[in-house]
């Protein structure tokens, strides 16, 4: 498929913004740390090598510890597996992840109490949480979940924002200040008591509250979208496809959506990290996902309550401000490089 020239004039216009560029690379590298999460951070074994047989546990089923000749039925230790082989060297091995935990695994020491620091001989490379549970593992799986949920937000308040955005737009008249009454009531609803009083009720999960945000959170593109659309409704070309018999839809989606399509990309950006800091902030307030949901909110939670133990709100506020700093980056080099006013798209 052949992209407009516009289209790549626009993406060589982002590349040439070095500090966006790359952090653009860095962010995409952290979205593919999240997804094969189960590959680098994991209490699963990568491979095991057991009597010629060959076993990949990260995405397969449960191997019971009898499968590799232990006393138990329950599912395999493989650390201690590992330990076992290494001291058997009977050719057996077995490969585990760089951080050897998951993210609801406690690991509790003789003679202390946690949390733990960081340890290079335990593999606790950040240390671990006021429970035991490792903090490198909470991180990266509570950046999952955050991306998780910032993605749903993302699509359902672009979806509903865009389609009535135009709407109201192009339509125009009492549909228009019909649903601007309705915003303007539903701005003024009070979305954090709707939180508390929801998450007093019932345990949300990550699709329970992102579907709140959403049912309270499709204003701002509505908004965005109806005064663009507006502006491009009055413009020559709008006029030319009317007086050719072009329908309201074909206008809508051919003509006057590509003309705003920079104003959505510009806001990506924006709506991930805001996705990503109002799950933290419900989290932190303990009005978001209940434990022991990997959440960065939570962990800061700890930090505050234990600054003694400082690599807790070290390494969640070095999180945090990674992922905000390159996705702001991301943000201005594309807002930059979709700039209207270099660019026109007026067909």
């Amino acid at each position: 498929m052949q992209l407009n020239p516009l289209t790549v004039k626009k993406i060589k216009r982002f590349q040439s913004i070095k500090r966006g560029y790359y952090s653009f690379i860095i962010f995409c590298f952290l979205i593919l740390v999240a997804v094969f999460a189960e590959l680098l951070v994991s209490n699963r074994a990568l491979v095991v090598h057991y009597e010629g047989q060959w076993y990949f546990p990260s995405y397969g089923y449960i191997l019971p510890g009898t499968t590799f000749g232990l006393d138990y039925e329950y599912e395999t230790n493989y650390r201690d597996l590992d330990r076992q082989f290494e001291s058997e060297d009977a050719g057996n091995f077995v490969i585990m992840p760089l951080v050897p935990y998951n993210a609801f695994e406690t690991n509790l020491q003789a003679d202390a109490f946690p949390p733990f620091p960081p340890s290079w001989e335990n593999g606790h490379y950040l240390g671990t949480d006021k429970i035991g549970r490792d903090m490198a593992a909470r991180l990266v799986y509570g950046f999952r979940v955050s991306m998780i949920f910032s993605m749903l937000v993302l699509v359902l308040t672009f979806s509903i924002g865009i389609v009535l955005g135009c709407l109201m737009g192009y339509v125009g008249g009492k549909f228009d200040l019909f649903f601007q009454r309705i915003i303007e009531i539903w701005q003024s609803v009070p979305f954090l008591y709707i939180i508390m009083i929801i998450a007093s009720i019932i345990l949300p999960n990550v699709y329970i509250l992102a579907a709140i945000y959403v049912f309270f959170g499709w204003m701002g593109m509505t908004w965005f979208m109806r005064t663009s659309t507006y502006k491009e409704k009055a413009r020559d070309y709008v006029m030319a496809a009317q007086s050719l018999g072009a329908s309201n839809m074909r206008i809508i989606l051919v003509h006057i959506l590509p003309n705003t399509i920079s104003l959505i990309v510009t806001f990506v950006p924006f709506g991930v990290s805001g996705g990503i800091a109002a799950l933290t902030a419900l989290d932190y307030l303990g009005f978001g996902l209940p434990p022991p949901t990997p959440s960065w909110g939570e962990l800061l939670q700890q930090g505050t309550e234990n600054l003694d133990s400082i690599w807790i709100i070290s390494s969640t506020l070095a999180a945090i401000v990674v992922v905000m700093v390159t996705i702001t980056f991301i943000g201005e080099a594309v807002r930059e490089a979709f700039d209207p006013k270099m660019h026109t798209t007026y067909e």
